[in-house]
């Protein structure tokens, strides 16, 4: 037990049962874990050199366990080891990410990082002062990496982290959101209840603002709304490309209302 022990990574990690339930803790790890203590096993610098993915692993664990603060000679230890972070894969790397993002709150371990100089390896460009707001603005809402992930900012991730296509296209959806000027009824109508609620929460977090008064009600608006004009209402008259440009205009117009213009009011020009 005890070489076993001294292999693994940090001391909540290095506890035991036998058969009976008798726990065996030969590194001190029960208390640390009951203190929300995430400290490596022997020397940080050695544990880190074995597999540099550990500095990610300590402010995953962080993230999700601690609740006494972030170990300092830890912190020491992943500073003066972010070289490493080089030699990863971005599929490990990725993976780490969507699980410290997973966390109720990963704003303090990803400030740690940012302190550290880690995230700017991870996700190059990112902010990690957008994090705590956003978390705030939650609400108790699910935790979505994605969400959080496009909070941060920066470069575009997909690459750094292996983010599948259907990853892709939703954190794009999201930043060009928080970019726009729609209302809570157009983010709802073009990304759906969920993703409308993200971007919603992404904006005011990156803004530093509060939500919209009544978001709620009109996200939902939006997300049952059906554009009240169809390709049939403009022909015969109009056909192939001006017909499509037609339909563009026209849906533009419904947007800039709120969703508010009826189909005559579109067809009547009004």
């Amino acid at each position: 037990v005890a070489a076993d022990a001294a292999r693994r990574d940090f001391t909540m990690n290095a506890l035991y049962c036998t058969a009976d339930g008798t726990v065996i803790d030969p590194l001190g790890g029960l208390p640390d874990l009951h203190a929300g203590r995430v400290r490596f096993v022997g020397d940080p610098a050695q544990r880190i050199a074995e597999d540099h993915l550990r500095i990610l692993r300590f402010f995953r664990f962080h993230a999700h366990f601690a609740t006494d603060g972030i170990d300092p000679e830890g912190l020491a230890a992943c500073a003066a080891g972010a070289d490493g972070i080089d030699q990863l894969s971005r599929e490990r790397i990725g993976a780490e990410v969507r699980k410290l993002l997973s966390a109720a709150d990963p704003a303090p371990a990803v400030a740690a990082m940012a302190q550290a100089g880690i995230l700017a390896r991870v996700l190059p460009g990112a902010d990690h002062r957008t994090l705590a707001p956003l978390v705030h603005l939650e609400r108790g809402a699910d935790p979505d990496w994605l969400r959080r992930l496009a909070t941060l900012g920066g470069d575009d991730p997909t690459g750094h982290l292996r983010l599948s296509r259907a990853e892709a296209r939703t954190l794009e959806a999201l930043r060009d959101a928080t970019g726009s000027l729609d209302s809570p009824a157009v983010l709802g109508w073009r990304l759906g209840l969920d993703r409308g609620a993200d971007a919603i929460m992404v904006r005011a977090a990156v803004l530093l603002l509060p939500l919209p008064t009544g978001w709620a009600s009109d996200l939902a608006r939006g997300t049952n709304a059906t554009f009240p004009v169809t390709a049939a209402d403009l022909m015969p008259g109009l056909q192939g490309p001006v017909l499509g440009m037609r339909l563009a205009d026209l849906t533009n117009r419904w947007l800039a209302s709120d969703l508010a213009l009826t189909r005559a009011e579109l067809l009547s020009g009004a």
